[in-house]
């Protein structure tokens, strides 16, 4: 991990670092681009057929096994589930559900003016597709943070993929009540619930993480399919004044063994507190060879010159995931997907437990958004209602602006019915 500093004789090779790591973008998922629109024209033709063969060819499955994971396996799955991970997928679940519940906006309506009447109706996605990684690590946790949000959504149908899914995983999904599950993932995957094949029907929208070449595929279904996001590397940044050097240091290790591109950064005016937690990190991350690549490649300490510079570089970094010392730092924190408060709020515990979800936006994107939530599977449709009182006041005003614009066909269908001159 490297320790630089906005102060002294580095300060400026430091400066242009930290303008290098706003200025970041994975272009990981661009280099893959090629290959996956390859795969995704190919399953747009030939549908079942070349998933079956990019499924042999990627995750050795054969052409016996059914792209469909039947209800009995899921089962049978949760079954043979230790009551201590039923547990653990109980209480996440209740947790993800209620935040999920809080979030959902509600039907309105109201009269900004006699005789008009406007309001929203709520109104749930269609059908959705759940991508759920089953690479370097089984996640059921992201099965639980994309399917739930969508239950909560009242989405009526919800589909999940995943190419070689753990037993967890497909504990999770008979927990959750989920009956459309396939064995597919990938490039190919993404194609599959974008355009559909004859065993898998296509999507409104597909949501969850992947590698490369899921989000190079998602980024070319995007004008046939809604997505969710296009997403990087995991990010972490913690901005402390104050902060438990192991707890630090364990955070920025949590996250960079997701993968070996990660980005962790420490941001500090304090720098007896900054060459502690780099010296913690070298001791931890020799026993975690991807944490280690991480750190290697994108792992700083940032010691700052005051501690309003460590906040606008907090916010210029847009992290994914940002740790702060008290509940008074979100005054100022204007960009970040999630934010952690203290010593005690370890960041993995929101990958797993505490109910906000941990898909969320990186490369700088949460400057714009924020983290998948029970919105991304719903629609906002707009309500309005005049009557005679309400089109006597407005009307001459709307055609007032419509003629201002030149569009007299505006102004008529107005006039039409207000009778106006």
């Amino acid at each position: 991990m490297k320790l630089i500093s906005t102060k002294g004789r580095g300060a400026k090779a430091a400066r242009e670092r930290i303008a290098t790591l706003v200025a970041r973008r994975s272009d990981a998922y661009m280099r893959a681009v090629p290959a996956a629109r390859k795969i995704v024209e190919s399953v747009r033709k030939g549908g079942d057929a070349a998933l079956r063969r990019y499924g042999k060819q990627f995750d050795g499955l054969s052409q016996q096994t059914p792209l469909q994971i039947s209800t009995e396996e899921m089962k049978a799955a949760w079954d043979a589930a230790s009551p201590s991970l039923k547990q653990a997928l109980k209480q996440a679940e209740k947790n993800i559900r209620a935040f999920a519940t809080k979030q959902r906006p509600r039907d309105f309506s109201f009269s900004p003016v006699p005789g008009l009447t406007v309001g929203q109706q709520v109104r749930p996605l269609g059908a959705v597709g759940c991508y759920v990684p089953s690479g370097r690590y089984p996640l059921p946790s992201t099965l639980l943070m994309t399917v739930v949000p969508a239950q909560v959504a009242g989405v009526p149908r919800i589909v999940v993929i995943s190419p070689k899914p753990a037993p967890e995983t497909l504990a999770a999904a008979h927990m959750l009540g989920v009956t459309e599950f396939y064995r597919t993932g990938g490039a190919q995957g993404v194609a599959a619930l974008a355009y559909g094949t004859a065993t898998i029907a296509k999507v409104d929208k597909i949501v969850g993480p992947g590698n490369a070449y899921v989000t190079a595929a998602k980024s070319l279904v995007a004008f046939d399919c809604s997505i969710d996001m296009l997403a990087g590397p995991t990010e972490i940044v913690v901005t402390s004044e104050t902060g438990d050097v192991e707890a630090i240091a364990s955070d920025l290790i949590a996250q960079a063994e997701h993968d070996p591109d990660a980005f962790a950064v420490f941001v500090t005016t304090n720098e007896a507190l900054a060459k502690l937690v780099v010296a913690d990190v070298k001791l931890r991350v020799r026993t975690n060879r991807i944490a280690a690549q991480a750190i290697r490649n994108n792992g700083f300490a940032i010691v700052t010159e005051s501690v309003e510079e460590a906040r606008e570089i907090t916010n210029a970094l847009a992290p994914e995931h940002l740790t702060v010392d008290s509940d008074a730092d979100l005054a100022w924190v204007q960009n970040a997907g999630s934010i952690f408060i203290g010593n005690e709020s370890a960041q993995p515990l929101g990958d797993y437990i505490s109910g906000p979800n941990h898909t969320l936006p990186t490369g700088g994107i949460a400057r714009v958004r924020g983290g998948l939530s029970v919105m991304d599977f719903l629609k906002l449709i707009t309500v309005q209602q005049y009557d005679a009182q309400g089109l006597k006041r407005l009307a001459p005003l709307a055609i007032e602006l419509a003629e201002a614009e030149g569009l007299t066909g505006h102004a008529e269908a107005i006039r039409v019915r207000s009778r106006y001159e």
